[in-house]
């Protein structure tokens, strides 16, 4: 199944996003990258080192914690660049996600980015271990997905499970893919609840 990318960015910019409003919790934001390429769209997925403060090894998007002086789209492509090496102008931001927040005390804010592809990627070694480019017909094979519920300080949510391989993409990373996922092929994916 192809994406629409034209229907896709009118989706995200003609929808409102959900922005949450935790004072105790720090703001950061992360970009889903989006690549094109012969057999069609990927998005790529980094794998955290164990030497990174939060979410050792675990598979995420390029993204960070905010920096003083900089809005939340400018830290998405900042930390991109510094984690994977896209340049940012080289970067089409088609539109933003729902905050999701984290156990991690963390309020992230997603955007969906287009990369040109090939690209020649350098991997910060100190965070990332290795990029995964993962095809999107795959990510909506219902054969590689599970959900579970959990409970963290009174509040509930669903967390997302994608078994791709030997990888496992889940938890804020899974529920952001979800929510794309769904806006990207509406009535072929459900989106999962994002409290």
């Amino acid at each position: 199944m192809l994406m629409n990318i034209g229907q896709l960015e009118q989706t995200l910019t003609q929808r409102s996003h959900r922005t949450l409003s935790c004072p105790d919790f720090s703001p950061a934001a992360v970009l889903l990258p989006l690549l094109q390429a012969n057999d069609g769209e990927h998005i790529l997925f980094t794998k955290r080192t164990e030497r990174v403060e939060h979410h050792k090894g675990q598979i995420s998007f390029p993204g960070g914690r905010l920096d003083e002086g900089e809005n939340l789209q400018q830290c998405a492509l900042r930390e991109t660049h510094e984690e994977v090496g896209i340049e940012p102008g080289h970067i089409r931001v088609i539109g933003r996600l729902d905050d999701i927040w984290t156990p991690t005390r963390y309020v992230v804010t997603p955007f969906v980015g287009l990369v040109p592809y090939p690209y020649r990627f350098t991997l910060s070694e100190a965070e990332i271990e290795e990029i995964m480019l993962v095809p999107v017909c795959d990510l909506i094979n219902p054969a590689i997905y599970e959900e579970t519920k959990i409970e963290y300080q009174g509040k509930e949510a669903i967390v997302p499970y994608y078994h791709w391989g030997e990888k496992t993409i889940w938890g804020a990373t899974g529920r952001i893919l979800r929510q794309f996922l769904g806006l990207a092929f509406p009535g072929e994916v459900e989106p999962c609840a994002t409290p």
